[in-house]
């Protein structure tokens, strides 16, 4: 199969090393620019614990006191385990959702409304945590010290691999890549009738990948009974997603 991957390569090279030693052509597209935002180093003595959603939250983290004793509530494995690699110790993992971590920290044993978190995250996010834990009582502090920036350009040599060799399956990490992701379709690529196998980590990336159509257009029979069409042709002949 020729697989198509869409995430920055320091999160990728484990995942294409497996798929080529399987025997799979890979094509590595990044569709986002990751970069350390302006923020100032944090003072890790005010917080009693803090929170990464993203692995690039805690490889630019930027801090004043640090302390590898603090607890650290992580959105699943692969960010937990780049938080260990920072010397943090005190680590606690969700099954790869915000909506998995949030309940992790509203049943945690381990901090209380009273105590100081912080949140270290990216300027795009696909979720409220911080404001839905302060809803809860938590005192939360959301600290942005990652960028995102959308790549929607193909260089010449990657427009003609993917010309020459359409991808089977797509894997798409991020609401904000997915949506990357389509405007780069729409830029080089048409509507085809063959499909193609795109794999979203999660239900909103799906989302963001597909769009809701109106039940009156279903009705007519425009589009797809399941109620979701591609962003780019509005059909559901040209792809089929996946998300897990």
């Amino acid at each position: 199969m020729n697989i198509l991957i869409t995430r920055p390569l320091i999160d990728s090279e484990d995942l294409m090393g497996k798929l080529f030693s399987l025997g799979h052509k890979i094509v590595h597209i990044p569709t986002l620019k990751i970069s350390a935002s302006n923020a100032n180093p944090v003072d890790a003595k005010k917080y009693d614990a803090f929170i990464f959603t993203s692995a690039n939250a805690i490889r630019n983290l930027k801090l004043d006191n640090q302390d590898t004793n603090k607890i650290c509530f992580c959105v699943g494995s692969i960010t937990e385990k780049i938080v260990r690699l920072k010397g943090y110790n005190n680590t606690i993992s969700a099954g790869g959702t915000v909506n998995a971590l949030k309940n992790i920290i509203l049943n945690s044993d381990q901090i209380d409304k009273k105590k100081s978190i912080a949140y270290f995250c990216g300027d795009h996010i696909s979720s409220n945590l911080d404001k839905e834990l302060k809803n809860e009582g938590f005192q939360v502090d959301k600290i942005i010290n990652y960028t995102s920036e959308k790549i929607t350009d193909l260089n010449e040599e990657n427009n003609k691999i993917i010309k020459n060799h359409p991808p089977d399956i797509i894997f798409i990490y991020s609401q904000r890549s997915a949506e990357s992701f389509t405007e780069i379709v729409k830029k080089y690529c048409r509507a085809s009738k063959e499909t193609c196998h795109v794999r979203c980590q999660s239900y909103p990336f799906y989302k963001a990948t597909f769009k809701t159509v109106d039940k009156s257009a279903r009705q007519q029979g425009r589009y797809p009974k399941s109620g979701y069409a591609c962003r780019v042709c509005h059909r559901c002949s040209c792809a089929s997603l996946y998300y897990s």
